[in-house]
């Protein structure tokens, strides 16, 4: 893992992490309220994301076990892994019930969690499939070893061949299409610099929100970001984790001499209760 310094400030009432020109937060103000660090260093999404008043995002790195707690609370009580629309409340998908016959394979299939597990998620990427591991991808490329951390033993998920994974969400069981109040997801080894996003997108397919989980901080090379919006708005997510995807012959090199690359894996997934959507 590659590690940066970082200043910990606090801004109203909750612990702020700066480096660079990241901004990893935890909070649950209003995202113009947290990105503060080098405002000419930010992307314009980040800049639009500041200006928001309807929408709450939470950011960690390092110890990120309080801020995902803080998260889970804005979204409401934990439901059951059961087909049908509960009342409210949220959804998770922490991988590690995965059965073995599904792991360290290339063709985790992406409809697992609505069919297998109904908790109301289709998973698509432009690359060939998606993987859970249980070895931090070792077997795919000894290089790994140590590379990746995980906030929930002991599984971890990325795609397989691209560093997009798309989400779209329906009423757990079923085809029929659903909207959530926000997502989130925890992060193993982000290196780089907005190099590992989340976009939100409404049901028009109108980008609501774009952020940027920040840079891993420590160790633990862990980090978290999540938005939270005021109604149930979500119908479909886009997530992008580091700038390229793992391979056998592919290791992480941030700060390394020659070409920089950001492998990134993915652990706990948490969303609002997927409701059917208002048409």
């Amino acid at each position: 893992m590659r590690h940066t310094t970082f200043l910990r400030a606090m801004l109203l009432g909750a612990p702020v992490v700066l480096g660079g020109c990241d901004a990893g937060y935890s909070s649950t103000e209003p995202a113009r309220s947290a990105v503060s660090a080098a405002p000419s260093a930010l992307p314009d999404y980040e800049r639009e994301a500041e200006g928001r008043h309807d929408v709450r995002i939470v950011r960690a790195t390092g110890d990120i076990t309080a801020s995902v707690n803080e998260y889970r609370d804005l979204l409401g009580a934990l439901n059951p892994n059961v087909a049908g629309e509960q009342p409210g409340g949220r959804r998770e998908i922490n991988w590690d019930a995965v059965p073995a016959a599904r792991t360290n394979r290339d063709d985790f299939p992406g409809d697992f969690f609505n069919v297998n597990s109904p908790r109301g998620l289709l998973m698509t990427t432009d690359g060939t499939g998606f993987r859970i591991s249980d070895n931090g991808y070792v077997d795919v490329n000894p290089g790994y070893a140590g590379e990746f951390n995980v906030f929930s033993p002991t599984k971890l998920f990325v795609a397989v061949g691209s560093t997009i994974t798309d989400l779209e969400f329906v009423v757990a069981g079923s085809n029929t299409p659903a909207t959530v109040t926000g997502f989130g997801s925890v992060f193993a080894d982000v290196g780089r610099a907005h190099s590992t996003t989340i976009e939100y997108f409404d049901a028009a397919g109108k980008r609501l929100l774009k952020i940027a989980a920040p840079r891993a901080s420590d160790e633990t090379g862990l980090s978290f970001v999540g938005a939270r919006f005021a109604s149930p708005i979500v119908s479909r997510v886009r997530i992008t984790s580091g700038d390229t995807p793992i391979g056998a012959n592919t290791d992480d090199n941030v700060k390394g001499r020659g070409h920089k690359r950001d492998i990134v894996a993915m652990d706990d997934f948490i969303y609002g209760e997927p409701r059917a959507a208002v048409r």
